[in-house]
């Protein structure tokens, strides 16, 4: 999903009954965060999930973690694709394809805050229907060659990518699975798609971050920030690992493996949980 803005709390941070996390949790949901972000399977869902098995509640406090340690997933794009990041032509297009997102991300800002984030119900359904639509997406699509290059991406198709990460603001759908399906169904090639999603991943989180950082870092203890960095670099390390991974499984499979486990992480979560 993409957090856009989540912890603008009129109360300070400091006052709630929970808003602390360990160092250990920092460092679970650091590599579960670095390591889901790049693949069709929601970061966000991942962490909300994980964070119910630790036992860890919602305040705002782990609201803004889970926001500020995608920069450390970011960074590993930047450290991977440094150059081309550079290109001007590129950052034209990442700028096209970002702003919906920005757009919608912003006007439904308020709702998905107050009805949907943290909704494990929520993300349980996107996870599952997600599955299934990708499982269905890739045996009913037939894959089209127009753009076999991130240089190749037009500024329209660009703009169709844009639209459907803006559905990533519903935690469960997946900022990866919706750039990709969307990417795919315009004529972009798997490759490719997964390059500009890791591209586009870039302005798009650390807008996330540095907005809800802007709002709530004067309320943050010096732990908090302790924290914030354990998980910043846990994020990062795994996230490498996590895009080195993703560009070689594609080379010789779909993303129905990525549909199944989805439904099957529901299945299990519900079974043990709820």
């Amino acid at each position: 999903m993409i957090n856009f803005a989540i912890t603008c709390a009129p109360e300070p941070l400091r006052s709630e009954k929970y808003f602390m996390i360990t160092q250990l949790q920092s460092l679970a949901l650091g590599i579960i965060e670095g390591f889901t972000e790049f693949l069709p399977i929601s970061s966000t869902a991942h962490l909300v999930l994980g964070a119910s098995l630790l036992n860890i509640p919602q305040s705002n406090f782990v609201k803004t973690f889970e926001i500020a340690i995608q920069s450390g997933a970011v960074l590993a794009v930047v450290f991977f694709y440094f150059k081309k990041l550079l290109e001007w032509n590129m950052l034209k297009k990442i700028a096209v394809a970002f702003m919906p997102t920005g757009i919608i991300g912003m006007l439904l800002y308020t709702f998905v805050k107050s009805y949907v984030l943290g909704n494990i119900v929520v993300v349980l359904w996107s996870l599952a229907v997600g599955g299934v639509l990708l499982i269905i997406f890739e045996y009913a699509h037939k894959e089209k060659m127009a753009a076999d290059a991130v240089e190749h991406i037009s500024y329209r198709q660009a703009v169709y990518i844009g639209f459907f990460q803006s559905l990533a603001i519903v935690p469960g759908v997946s900022r990866a699975a919706a750039t990709i399906v969307g990417g795919m169904l315009v004529g972009i090639s798997r490759k490719t798609i997964v390059e500009f999603s890791f591209l586009l991943a870039v302005p798009t989180m650390l807008a996330a971050t540095a907005l809800d950082l802007l709002n709530s870092y004067r309320q943050f203890t010096a732990a908090q920030f302790d924290t914030l960095a354990i998980g910043f670099f846990a994020s990062f390390v795994t996230a490498m690992a996590s895009i080195i991974f993703l560009l070689r499984y594609i080379r010789r499979h779909s993303f129905v493996g990525f549909g199944v486990y989805r439904i099957l992480l529901v299945l299990a979560f519900t079974l043990a949980v709820l």
